[in-house]
């Protein structure tokens, strides 16, 4: 949706182009806050892009329990496990 801010903002500039007098005072200030509104939409959707999703946060039993996990293995001497996707050492 904001690339649409950016397509009006450079057809009103082009229009500013053709018009004469004050028109063109308020057509590239309409293009500026179109220009605007264009760069604040496409910031957010970057920034969203790359928010971290809520149900990927560990819950406090989840991670009390990993705790739990992690001093059973350490009194056992066994190492921790390996994620899947980590190359071996």
């Amino acid at each position: 949706m904001h690339w649409f801010y950016l397509l009006l903002a450079v057809a009103l500039m082009l229009a500013a182009s053709k018009a004469a007098g004050w028109l063109v005072v308020v057509l590239l200030l309409a293009a500026l806050v179109l220009f605007v509104a264009w760069m604040l939409g496409w910031v957010n959707s970057r920034i969203s892009s790359g928010a971290r999703n809520d149900m990927q946060i560990i819950s406090p039993d989840e991670l009390r329990r990993m705790r739990e996990q992690a001093e059973a293995r350490k009194a056992a001497g066994t190492p921790a496990p390996r994620p899947p996707d980590e190359p071996a050492a």
